[in-house]
């Protein structure tokens, strides 16, 4: 049985890459469209948005306009979304990708109404080119589309297997919270997401889960609510 009506899935480009760190690693790909498949046939609406960072990390270059380096990261959200809606279809889905600004017939321009008209038909509805504004990462971006939506939860599938009290990479005495309040992980400066993020999750209600995407089946079980990362509840 599933939990919720509609989600919203976030992606980190990194993690789609693999070990490779930059590119697409399509092992990884399919085994997410397969979880996703095995969503969508049981009921849930599904809609996806994914980082860009396994092409741009523009914030740490200091050459080059923040703004442009913006738009080049908004881009690599797009390329990600082409590439990854064409797995899904490779593993039996139909894809729709919707983005805020025109990508010639590549894509199509995002509008709330449009976005219902594709979950009403069971697609696969991909979120590309983050809020089409710079100064907002991919976060500020699943958040907005998410409440904009009305989905009924994020699923943050991230590189890490949840939220912990510091960084597990560093200190291999890291505590890992099962649950923890946005407003907490805010206080401690956790930074589940960023600060833009964490406004609008808090101010709209917007809960998510937050679990490994190497993990096996985790997309899966954290939908079901059988899922070995940590809720951030508002």
């Amino acid at each position: 049985m599933n939990r919720y009506k509609r989600v919203l899935l976030k992606l980190s480009g990194e993690a789609l890459a693999g070990d490779k760190k930059t590119g697409f690693d399509e092992a990884t790909c399919i085994k997410v469209a397969s979880q996703v498949k095995e969503l969508v046939d049981s009921g849930t609406e599904v809609g996806v948005v994914i980082g860009g960072g396994n092409f741009w990390r523009g914030r740490t270059s200091e050459t080059i306009d923040r703004t442009k380096a913006d738009q080049i990261g908004m881009l690599a959200t797009v390329m990600n979304c082409i590439y990854v809606s064409e797995i899904f279809r490779y593993v039996g889905m139909n894809t729709q990708i919707l983005t805020p600004f025109e990508c010639g017939s590549m894509t199509k321009l995002f509008s709330k109404d449009r976005a219902n008209k594709y979950f009403k038909k069971g697609m696969v509805v991909f979120l590309a080119g983050g809020t089409g504004h710079p100064y907002f990462s991919t976060d500020t971006g699943v958040v907005l589309r998410a409440v904009e939506l009305d989905a009924d939860i994020i699923l943050m599938a991230k590189a890490v297997d949840g939220v912990y009290d510091s960084d597990p990479r560093k200190n291999k005495d890291a505590k890992k919270f099962d649950e923890i309040s946005m407003q907490e992980a805010l206080d401690r400066k956790l930074e589940v997401v960023d600060l833009s993020a964490t406004v609008l999750c808090l101010e709209n209600k917007m809960p998510m889960l937050v679990f490994a995407l190497d993990e096996e089946n985790s997309i899966v079980n954290a939908a079901k609510g059988n899922f070995n990362g940590t809720k951030v509840t508002v």
